[in-house]
């Protein structure tokens, strides 16, 4: 099969267009015939040895987020049958090999895809939609009427958190560029604060959750922006020294986040795309032999929700 290797640490420059054996399903296991592939920044970070280098060897095949269709099963899978099309994150934070013509994981790493969505749409959910909801949901626990800050909310994790916050009952505030507040405000938000005119935690104060995508000083200051007993999930607590500490100082709860291959909360969020009330936003398609390109293009932070691999 083809599949897009990553040889050096070197970033996008160092990924190449290979052919590979075809990988084959273990006990427990299904194979996919992938038809695209979600990318993510954290994608690229990785390309660059700054992310899950620990857990992953050079060479290794990129992405974590697929669609496709069943085309194998291993014994013991009940789950699916041969031709179900199904999408999922297999596998992270170790090897999934989304970037190739087949990816093989646990057939509970997948759910079946949602009715009405393409398979770029699909391709584009997992990663960032299971973080928006492992965030908010299994994290926060976010109730009706809350509160709910949304940082990065044209982004590819909060343009799914800001609907899934909706979908759940929230009053709800997202952080973006001026130039992206109208398409913040499409996805539902009730309030848009522009970052990068004013520091967010002098404009927003006693919200009951923060969903948290910056680290550094913007993760640390965010904790300014809650009640007393509210909540932050920081997805970049790796990269904010002394959160937890300042938390404590602020009587609030700060928690560390890295979601998690989750067929549960893959079916809740395909039942809220499937219900209309979550829909993901396709920046740009790339074809597979592109894929150094579509790194590249996802390495500023400033993509619209997803960038998506077709043609796989």
């Amino acid at each position: 099969m083809q599949a897009i290797m990553q040889e050096e640490w070197n970033g996008p420059d160092s990924v190449r267009l290979v052919e590979t054996p075809d990988p084959h399903p273990a006990p427990t296991e299904v194979r996919i015939r992938v038809h695209a592939a979600g990318v993510n920044p954290v994608d690229y970070y990785t390309s660059r040895g700054l992310a899950y280098n620990r857990v992953l060897e050079l060479p290794f095949i990129h992405g974590w987020d697929v669609a496709g269709v069943v085309d194998e099963i291993g014994y013991g899978v009940s789950r699916f049958q041969v031709g179900d099309r199904v999408f999922g994150m297999p596998w992270f934070p170790r090897q999934a090999g989304g970037y190739a013509e087949f990816a093989t994981a646990p057939s509970r790493h997948f759910a079946t895809m949602p009715g009405g969505v393409s398979f770029a749409e699909a391709a584009a959910l997992p990663l960032a939609g299971l973080t928006a909801w492992q965030m908010l949901v299994d994290v926060a626990h976010i109730a009706t009427g809350q509160r709910v800050l949304v940082s990065a909310a044209a982004g590819g994790v909060g343009h799914l958190a800001v609907q899934i916050a909706k979908a759940c009952g929230a009053y709800v505030i997202g952080t973006a560029r001026a130039a992206k507040h109208d398409f913040v405000r499409a996805l539902g938000a009730d309030e848009v604060v522009d970052y990068t005119a004013t520091p967010v935690h002098e404009v927003v104060s006693d919200v009951d959750v923060v969903i948290q995508m910056f680290g550094g000083d913007a993760g640390r200051e965010a904790l300014n922006c809650l009640r007393p007993n509210g909540i932050l999930v920081s997805a970049q607590a790796a990269w904010t020294p002394g959160l937890a500490e300042r938390a404590n100082e602020l009587n609030v709860e700060a928690h560390d986040y890295l979601v998690e291959p989750d067929a549960t909360g893959l079916e809740a969020v395909a039942d809220l795309v499937a219900e209309g009330k979550v829909k993901v936003h396709i920046a740009a398609e790339y074809p597979l032999s592109e894929a150094a390109q579509a790194l590249q293009a996802i390495s500023n932070g400033r993509t619209s929700g997803k960038i998506v691999l077709t043609a796989v």
